[in-house]
């Protein structure tokens, strides 16, 4: 490197005339809702009681979730066996329901856009419910159309946190096509199928007599958006969200308090009681960290949390209700999450597009958004965006 391209250590980390925007967004749920009863109906037909399956179906009452979005009904018969179903069953149905929802979710995200299925020069995805060779978003881009060579990266081992890692990354590749004046339009596809992973979770549950709570947050959704650098002939309509910063960070020593590991029967959720407040302990000093680099934000004098809306990842009541209080919020600030998350539930990495889309059709709210989500490790994503325009059609629908 020359001594003229040397990086200036005052400015190096410093988010200025990024030109990255978010001009097409797409939410897919399946067809089915289930209530808090459905999980007891399982419990039911293929468990004795005991006192840890009673304090499980007691925490399932009280989560503040009304709805889990579900690609079956309770019937569903891979659920309703003697024995659970196996990592290779549960991957057969991913590739065949979690591949439609996320084509699903993408199309959208692409017509909102305006451009073409071969104008896309990049797909990163994200899962934690799926792992193969080659991966769900190879399933995606053939299904789609979009040249099977097309750059693909696929995260895994993120989780929750997925969704914002993988916008982060899509920004990163942009930035990298902006330097070398090439168009970057990005296509970020995140996919989660957990409700089939109930039978495991119980299964836990019955042998361990331990309380797992996993069974009752999450839900399924596969969610994508489109990121462009500006550069190129290829039409963009006026964004939806303009990218402004973010940031990845680990809290130390948390590796065991929040996780995903592989099973026979799946994964299984790791997640201790004090996920809550190390998360939400964590989010004023990362907030303050990021809006430090991101001279916009400087120049605006936006300094508090309450200042902007966020796009939170509905982790859980008590994750919300622990970052509301943790940096003042009021449930208008959240009111996005709280809304996907009780008619929803967690919905892993796919949620936190859920959550921008859901923002935004709320009205004008406040100018500035920061997207927040958390994810094994314990790690947080952030990012900053600035409002564009409103959405004025109705909500997705699910997936017939």
């Amino acid at each position: 490197m020359s001594p003229s391209r040397q990086p200036d250590p005052a400015a190096d980390h410093c988010f200025e005339d990024l030109d990255l925007n978010i001009v097409g967004l797409g939410v897919q749920y399946p067809p089915f809702q289930h209530g808090p009863d459905a999980l007891e109906v399982l419990a039911d037909r293929f468990y004795p009681k005991s006192t840890a399956l009673s304090k499980v179906l007691t925490i399932n009452q009280c989560t503040g979730i009304n709805t889990r979005s579900s690609i079956g009904e309770t019937d569903h018969p891979l659920i309703n066996r003697p024995d659970a179903p196996s990592i290779a069953e549960l991957s057969d149905v991913f590739l065949k329901e979690g591949v439609a929802l996320s084509v699903a979710a993408s199309r959208k995200a692409v017509e909102e856009w305006g451009g073409r299925m071969e104008d896309i020069t990049h797909v990163v995805a994200t899962t934690c419910t799926h792992s193969a060779n080659p991966g769900f978003d190879h399933f995606v881009v053939k299904e789609l159309g979009i040249d099977i060579s097309v750059e693909k990266v696929l995260l895994h081992g993120v989780g929750c946190s997925g969704g914002l890692a993988a916008l982060r990354s899509a920004a990163n590749l942009a930035l990298g096509a902006s330097f070398q004046r090439r168009p970057a339009r990005v296509l970020v596809v995140a996919c989660e199928i957990t409700t089939l992973l109930v039978r495991s979770e119980l299964d836990s549950v019955d042998k361990d007599q331990t309380v797992r709570i996993g069974a009752t947050l999450f839900s399924d959704c596969a969610s994508a958006a489109v990121l462009s650098n500006g550069v190129g002939d290829s039409f963009d309509p006026d964004p939806i969200y303009e990218l402004l910063g973010w940031k990845h960070r680990i809290i130390p020593e948390t590796e065991g308090d929040l996780g995903f590991d592989v099973d026979p029967l799946g994964w299984k959720v790791v997640l201790s009681h004090s996920v809550p407040k190390k998360a939400s302990t964590s989010v004023e000093s990362m907030f303050q960290d990021l809006i430090k680099t991101i001279p916009e934000i400087k120049e605006k004098n936006l300094r508090l949390p309450a200042d902007f809306d966020w796009a939170l990842h509905p982790g859980g009541s008590t994750v919300i209700t622990g970052v509301q209080n943790a940096v003042n919020l009021t449930e208008d600030h959240l009111r996005a999450s709280y809304e996907t998350y009780i008619n929803h539930g967690n919905s892993s990495s796919a949620t936190i597009f859920s959550v921008m889309d859901q923002l935004r059709q709320m009205g004008r709210g406040r100018d500035y958004v920061v997207g927040c989500a958390f994810g094994p490790g314990i790690a947080i994503e952030m990012a900053v965006m600035k409002r564009g325009r409103a959405m004025e059609s109705p909500p997705a629908e699910p997936l017939d």
